[in-house]
């Protein structure tokens, strides 16, 4: 494995030269594009885990350092788990905006509730959902009371406690690619410290309108990539739409679509990730398109896990291409970048 250290000077150019080129190439994903179906989003099994463990990681390694999508089964979080965490999303998002808007979005800590607050640099519009964030160390007078929506606090902290033990053992894949100790990444992540980032977010991607359902310039979610490490998608049958443009497709804009299913974890490379295996795995383009007028047009939920180092915790590759800085600063920057000071 190559050590050889850039200076100091170099690593700041190639990392400002990064930041300015992804937010350039994510400014010019506005496009509908069309969709492919060439490519494969692998399904890996995770069953038998500690024995499979090498076979797994090439396995991961291999889906990773290409299209940067994949999706797990056997992965331990049991369907009756999800289910009962979808149906808290739903019950939490038929609240009235009111009661919702009682407990609004954290500047800065990623916790709290908004409703078509995103604006992507991708479309220039609003993308058309609402979202609940869940961050440990920031929820005091975030959660609804229980007057209000009876077992939300409790099933939610149980279901995020479930997908971050699922998010660090696939990571501790990764790190033993990369050459890593095996605990590296959950060191990394570690939920019991305040600088824990990490975050579970509530999706509800609204009803088409039917005056708008020709419109196809309006986006659920625009084109943009993760800036975590690692994202744990959870979808429900018949509510598609996810779509991934991986960078060999870019120019040609060809979207390839990844099926939801109850049973399977939809899995991502994020930005930090990236840059921590020294851009060999990759953080790749997606979006969730409107449907199509002969699609199913009723509200769309999604469950999303997004496996953020801690704020301290300071991130460098081995092979040291980008500058060391910590993954608070790094995610300050990327946030910043795309979205101004809002965030």
């Amino acid at each position: 494995m190559n050590t050889t250290l850039q200076s100091p000077s170099r690593l700041n150019e190639l990392d400002k030269e990064s930041r300015m080129g992804e937010l350039e190439k994510e400014s010019r994903m506005g496009a509908m594009g069309s969709e492919t179906h060439h490519r494969e989003i692998r399904r890996i099994d995770l069953a038998d885990f500690e024995r499979r463990k090498s076979e797994i990681a090439d396995q991961l390694w291999a889906a990773s350092s290409d299209i940067g999508f994949f999706q797990v089964v056997n992965h331990g979080i049991d369907i009756a788990e999800v289910k009962k965490a979808f149906a808290m999303t739903q019950a939490f998002f038929a609240l009235p905006d009111a009661v919702k808007a009682q407990h609004p979005l954290k500047k800065g800590l990623n916790a709290g509730w908004e409703s078509r607050a995103q604006v992507r640099p991708s479309t220039g519009t609003p993308d058309q959902k609402e979202s609940y964030q869940i961050t440990r160390p920031h929820m005091e007078g975030l959660w609804p009371g229980e007057a209000e929506l009876a077992g939300f606090q409790q099933t939610m902290l149980d279901f995020e406690a479930r997908c971050w033990a699922v998010g660090m053992k696939l990571l501790s894949c990764f790190a033993h690619k990369l050459g890593f100790a095996s605990e590296f990444f959950t060191q990394a992540h570690d939920p019991l410290k305040e600088s824990y980032q990490s975050t579970l977010r509530l999706l509800h991607y609204y009803a088409i309108d039917p005056a708008i359902r020709d419109k196809l310039d309006l986006w659920r979610a625009g084109a943009h990539t993760d800036f975590d490490c690692l994202t744990l998608l959870f979808q429900q049958a018949g509510q598609g739409g996810l779509q991934v443009c991986p960078g060999k497709d870019m120019e040609a804009q060809q979207w390839t679509p990844i099926e939801p299913a109850d049973d399977v974890i939809t899995c991502n490379i994020g930005d930090m990730l990236m840059r921590w295996s020294d851009d060999k795995l990759q953080s790749n383009f997606h979006r969730v398109k409107n449907p199509m007028p002969d699609e199913y047009q009723g509200a769309r939920y999604s469950l999303a896990f997004f496996c953020q180092a801690n704020k301290d915790v300071t991130m460098q590759g081995p092979e040291g291409k980008y500058e060391a800085m910590t993954a608070g600063e790094y995610l300050h920057r990327r946030v910043t970048a795309n979205f101004g000071t809002k965030y």
